[in-house]
């Protein structure tokens, strides 16, 4: 059974009319709120709240606004550390190759995260994907540049947002098999409505995703290679 799991998924994967990529952990290396906690000294505190979050024993929301009033990050501080790493530096091995790869094939590539679009923006820009195709979160800052709340109308603010994303794409822009790639609880609560589930653990494995995944990997390589073949 798990064999014939694995041989669907890599079918729907040759045939994919869009791909969405997970970010922090996936399209990059770093985990990005962590990073941004580090920077701003609540490191260890913050990084405990993610493993929960991502491990899927808590919602999304509620991690994300605990995390979020812990560091409390003013709109320089965020502008600050979006500088510190580039694309380049961050990006997991062979993601670029494999994007130029779905680009080649005609296939549409979204980034569908958890973390902030200031962050990601650069990222994208990098990889020439269009930043209409992107759905993240979004900071508030008060009209002193400090800290007020995160927009809790993006749909990746909360448990349920990616399949939410995905659903979207299915009916407005009519795409008939959408892959969601990614290493967390919630890239993989995504299928359905995305068509497979492709479980990355390039960065950093998490047992729930790998066990429930039907298609399991740590190198994109390996997508690549399956393209090819």
């Amino acid at each position: 059974m798990a064999d014939r799991k694995l041989q669907d998924t890599k079918k729907i994967w040759c045939q994919a009319d869009a791909v969405c990529f997970d970010v922090d952990s996936t399209l990059v290396t770093i985990e990005g709120l962590n990073c941004l906690a580090e920077y701003c000294g609540v490191g260890e505190e913050v990084k405990q709240w993610t493993t929960r979050a991502m491990g899927g024993s808590m919602s999304f929301q509620e991690s994300l606004k605990t995390r979020l009033n812990i560091v409390k990050p003013t709109e320089q501080q965020l502008k600050d550390f979006s500088k510190l790493h580039s694309p380049q530096e961050i990006l997991s091995p062979n993601v670029e190759k494999l994007i130029d790869l779905l680009r080649k094939k005609g296939t549409h590539v979204y980034l569908v995260s958890g973390g902030f679009r200031s962050v990601i923006e650069p990222v994208m820009d990098y990889l020439n994907i269009p930043r209409d195709n992107l759905y993240a979160n979004r900071i508030i800052f008060d009209s002193k540049g400090c800290y007020s709340h995160f927009d809790d109308q993006e749909p990746t603010s909360r448990s349920g947002g990616k399949p939410a994303v995905v659903e979207k794409l299915k009916k407005e822009k009519g795409y008939k098999c959408v892959v969601m790639i990614g290493d967390g609880a919630t890239d993989l609560e995504a299928c359905p409505p995305a068509d497979a589930f492709i479980g990355y653990g390039g960065t950093v494995i998490r047992q729930k995703v790998k066990d429930n995944a039907s298609w399991f990997v740590t190198d994109f390589q390996d997508l690549i290679d399956c393209l090819t073949d």
